[in-house]
């Protein structure tokens, strides 16, 4: 029977959403692409328990992660029933919809129909009451913002969250769904965008406005999808993403002038101590509107690599300008 590590929450560093009371540690552990039906389920328990184990605390979900759909979140089911049941009530499970998920017209985009019923679904497969965190995934352009945005409200009255969140929406976005929320005695209170060394468009107003409406950042792909180690120093490796062809933006991420970077970037964070993984992330927390970066490690050995990078977080200003040189 699976006990936690009484030492866990000395590891981790935690760090305040926006305006509210709700703290997240500075990684988290995703489920997009490695604990699906596909993989190894014993791996995939143990990343989790040792994740915890470590003081993370927040998992993030989605009801398409997987593959296959859905197996994402009931590999999580499983392991809460086996290991996590005792400790539900320190954990923060986010999940969320808005891509593709079922067949017809009720299995996508940003309906209330299809809100509450992908929910629902949700917290079936991961044997959950509630979520902590619920997110409309993705920009609907046809249906009224209004309307998803009363569905993320009615799912907070319902119990079914305690906390909503968007991401892929863009600065304006982000604003006019703050204030229809609001308006609803409902705050919108995180933001999930990509963001990392090679994708910086975050800083482009987005983070503006989340500091405007009392909003945090939890990051997903900061390390560029395997681009910020030295996973491509060498080409593409057999078994890496960007073999699988799951590698979004493939042919603009992996290019000789970025690899040329992230060698460059490499000799900084050999100065510093660290790996580029670890620095890469570290330089996502150096803002203050950056609440946690979600790792979305294969295996433990991976994910404990990546939370090293809390040994070294600060960075002097003359290292953060030679970032944003290298990265010119």
């Amino acid at each position: 029977m699976y006990q936690a590590d009484n030492t866990r929450y000395e590891r981790m560093k935690y760090r305040r959403c926006g305006r509210s009371g709700l703290l997240f540690p500075v990684i988290s552990l995703g489920f997009w692409q490695n604990f699906g039906g596909i993989n190894e389920f014993e791996t995939c328990r143990e990343t989790v328990t040792k994740a915890f184990d470590n003081g993370i605390t927040h998992f993030d979900l989605a009801n398409n992660y997987g593959p296959p759909y859905g197996s994402g979140e009931e590999t999580f089911g499983r392991i809460m029933e086996k290991d996590l049941r005792p400790y539900r009530d320190e954990m923060l499970i986010s999940s969320k919809a808005g891509y593709d998920m079922w067949p017809g017209p009720y299995g996508n985009w940003g309906s209330k129909k299809y809100l509450t019923a992908s929910l629902d679904q949700s917290l079936k497969r991961m044997k959950l009451d509630y979520v902590d965190i619920f997110y409309h995934h993705r920009p609907d352009p046809e249906t009224p913002l209004e309307e998803t945005m009363d569905a993320l409200a009615q799912i907070v009255r319902q119990g079914k969250a305690l906390y909503v969140g968007v991401s892929n929406y863009s600065a304006e976005e982000t604003k006019k769904a703050s204030a229809i929320l609001k308006g609803m005695g409902i705050h919108l209170l995180v933001h999930q965008p990509s963001y990392s060394m090679f994708d910086r468009w975050v800083e482009d107003g987005l983070y503006d406005v989340l500091k405007e409406e009392g909003m945090g950042a939890v990051c997903f792909s900061p390390l560029a999808q395997g681009l910020l180690t030295k996973k491509y120093f060498n080409g593409i490796t057999a078994g890496s993403r960007a073999a699988r062809g799951t590698f979004h933006r493939q042919n603009t991420l992996i290019t000789e002038e970025n690899i040329g970077k992230a060698k460059k970037l490499n000799e900084l964070a050999e100065e510093r101590g660290q790996a580029l993984s670890q620095m890469a992330l570290a330089w996502i927390l150096s803002r203050d509107e950056s609440v946690s970066v979600i790792s979305g490690a294969r295996n433990w050995e991976q994910l404990k690599e990546n939370i090293g990078f809390i040994e070294k977080m600060e960075f002097t200003g003359d290292e953060l300008e030679r970032i944003d040189e290298i990265l010119k």
